[in-house]
């Protein structure tokens, strides 16, 4: 019996199309001939580091950037990272087609030209610029009046009169689950750069790659917006009582430091290197995480979004374990996760892609 290629022309069978492969397509010249998108990045740039600088001059605090860590050092981080990416990316791509090392230098070649590398070198020194801010703007929110109290009553009431971080205690016990959730909140120090950095060298277009690094910024800029929407230190500072049997850790440390230098700034805003890194609502932790499931999934990456999608669910779980936030600012969090995404597509590619 002839078996039917249900793919194939004939009497009364019309073709069935083939799902398009959701790719971005190669570069294409427009987009380094017509940069207004790169123009659109830096307006959002300049325009927030106004606000940063007006805002330094209303609390009469000056920009920081204590031991260069957050500019400089992040930057030349970023760069040395790129280049490793820029190198592994082109050694796979020959790898995968040709199946030798030979054309590794000529997959290089082609792949970055000036041109390309300008617009990466480009856009990190835009997102720094963009991060150093948020980082002094989230510094100063120390000066507002926490509204914890009413998080904290917000929080019981909608888990009826239980403490959510208690009952993940009670659950997942103090031993095991701490060290694991530990594991999972720290790798977020490594996961936004290699993100950021990632998608401006995987992408085929590199115009598509700025779509993840401007949806970046504005996870910064709306997450900034939103600590001083309601400005919050988190659970493990209003309701310590409730974290008391959790071991000391790097996480219990690190509140414990966070908390010493927000009263240090208080105590004298005047002193050098007086800095406040705490703030809760909404978490950015969860944000920035969801970001990058939805840039996963806008990339066709859907085997890597659902990994992600775990990865987002643990990060919820040890954000309400350790304290560092209520479930309210995780909740935010997704939903501001979202927003940045179509403001970030909307900048960069307001008709769509190509």
């Amino acid at each position: 019996m002839k078996v039917t290629n249900l793919d194939e022309e004939g009497p009364g069978r019309p073709r069935r199309p083939r799902r398009a492969r959701r790719t971005a397509g190669p570069e294409s010249p427009a987009d380094f001939t017509d940069l207004r998108w790169v123009g659109r990045v830096w307006i959002l740039v300049l325009v927030f580091a106004v606000v940063t600088l007006a805002w330094s001059q209303h609390v009469g605090v000056p920009l920081r950037d204590p031991r260069g860590q957050m500019f400089s050092a992040r930057l030349r981080s970023a760069l040395e990272l790129f280049v490793l990416l820029a190198l592994a990316d082109s050694l796979v791509r020959t790898v995968w087609t040709t199946g030798s090392l030979e054309g590794a230098v000529d997959t290089l070649r082609r792949r970055w030209s000036v041109r390309r590398i300008v617009l990466v070198v480009n856009g990190l020194v835009a997102y720094h610029v963009v991060y150093v801010c948020y980082r002094n703007l989230k510094s100063w929110d120390a000066f507002n009046t926490p509204r914890d109290r009413d998080l904290l009553a917000f929080e019981r009431w909608l888990f009826l009169g239980h403490s959510p971080a208690q009952l993940l205690h009670q659950a997942l016990g103090h031993d095991h689950a701490a060290y694991i959730l530990m594991v999972v909140y720290r790798s977020f120090t490594y996961l936004v750069p290699w993100s950021v950095v990632g998608a401006l060298v995987v992408t085929d277009r590199i115009r598509e790659g700025y779509v993840f690094l401007t949806s970046a910024m504005w996870v910064w800029i709306l997450g900034v917006a939103s600590y001083y929407l309601i400005p919050s230190l988190g659970p493990f500072a209003s309701d310590p009582g409730d974290f008391a049997a959790l071991p000391e850790n790097a996480i219990t440390r690190t509140q414990a430091g966070y908390l010493a230098q927000r009263a240090n700034l208080l105590e004298d805003p005047s002193v050098h290197g007086a800095f406040s890194s705490i703030s809760a609502f909404a978490s950015l932790h969860v944000a920035f995480s969801c970001l990058i499931l939805l840039m996963l999934r806008y990339y066709g990456q859907f085997l890597l979004a659902w990994l992600m999608t775990a990865y987002v669910g643990a990060t919820m779980l040890a954000t309400v374990y350790f304290g560092w936030h209520f479930v309210v600012d995780d909740v935010a969090g997704v939903l501001l996760a979202v927003l940045a995404v179509l403001l970030g597509r909307a900048m960069i590619l307001p008709r769509g892609r190509p």
